[in-house]
């Protein structure tokens, strides 16, 4: 009977994509979404394989009822996809700080919302895998996107510790992070900008805007192949803990190490100057010996 795909942001983009190539690999789904009536339209082709959830992750109980009715339905929950968010992009100095928390509660605290609905379920089963949707700008920081970043920074270091606390009740994690895919992202349907005006800064918005713009719907990633890989990947033994998806994913990662590899062995004495002397350790001449 195959697996049973539980998938936020099913609505559209790579979300959708991911539903359907579960569903073309003989999987069944529980697509979840804000709009519950849009996604019965989409995935009518597939019959019972498919259950349509209302479900806005940033609304911490609905999680929880989600979840419920995927196991009433389904009886369990073999994989995760914690898919749903949107790109909070502009200069930070023109982002109000209530854009910055709504960017974390979908991205970073809706995420965790849904991973803790489901977690009690995988632990009972001692099984699963959940796959959480990061980025290229999770780990490294691109201009006019330091609050995207920032939430995509946080989905990482929260996955990869999540991953050493469940992996001995056999669930995986593996952190999934694309580079550039022709989605809806960067439409003005789905992206959000700063709304102030900071004359220092030139141009408004800075010129990354205009690029990310001018990219929209032309980016080189297909969401339909990455689908395809993450059934690939479900499927292994040894899941990986980050996936890069996209040949610019692989380029911009590998970049990355390297200036960090760099900065790490321009400063290695400055960074190792701040450890205690051997002489003083032995000496016990250490904080927890120092008298208050």
């Amino acid at each position: 009977m195959g697996k049973i795909w539980f998938i936020t942001g099913a609505g559209r983009g790579i979300g959708m994509a991911i539903a359907r190539s579960a569903l073309e690999a003989g999987h069944r789904v529980v697509a979840t979404g804000r709009n519950a009536a849009d996604l019965a339209a989409t995935f009518a082709p597939y019959g019972d394989k498919v259950l349509c959830v209302h479900l806005d992750v940033a609304q911490e109980p609905q999680s929880a009822v989600a979840v419920a009715r995927a196991v009433d339905h389904f009886g369990r929950i073999d994989v995760l996809v914690n898919n749903a968010g949107y790109g909070q992009l502009g200069l930070f100095e023109e982002v109000p700080s209530t854009a910055v928390d709504q960017q974390f509660q979908t991205n970073v605290f809706g995420l965790m919302h849904v991973t803790r609905a489901v977690l009690p379920l995988m632990r009972r089963q001692r099984s699963g895998h959940i796959f959480n949707l990061a980025s290229i700008g999770g780990f490294m920081g691109f201009e006019s996107s330091s609050v995207y970043c920032a939430a995509k920074f946080a989905v990482e270091g929260f996955s990869e510790s999540l991953a050493l606390e469940v992996e001995r009740f056999g669930i995986h994690v593996t952190i999934v992070e694309p580079g550039f895919f022709r989605t809806d992202f960067l439409d003005a349907s789905s992206v959000r900008y700063g709304s102030g005006r900071i004359g220092d800064y030139g141009d408004p918005q800075g010129p990354p805007r205009a690029d990310y713009e001018t990219y929209n719907h032309r980016q080189p990633g297909d969401p339909a192949r990455l689908g395809r890989v993450l059934v690939q990947v479900a499927e292994l033994a040894r899941p990986p803990l980050h996936l890069l998806a996209g040949s610019d994913a692989v380029a911009y990662a590998n970049s990355a190490v390297e200036r960090r590899q760099a900065e790490i062995a321009a400063h290695a004495a400055l960074s190792a100057s701040t450890d205690f002397l051997p002489d003083e350790v032995e000496a016990g001449n250490d904080a927890s010996s120092t008298p208050c």
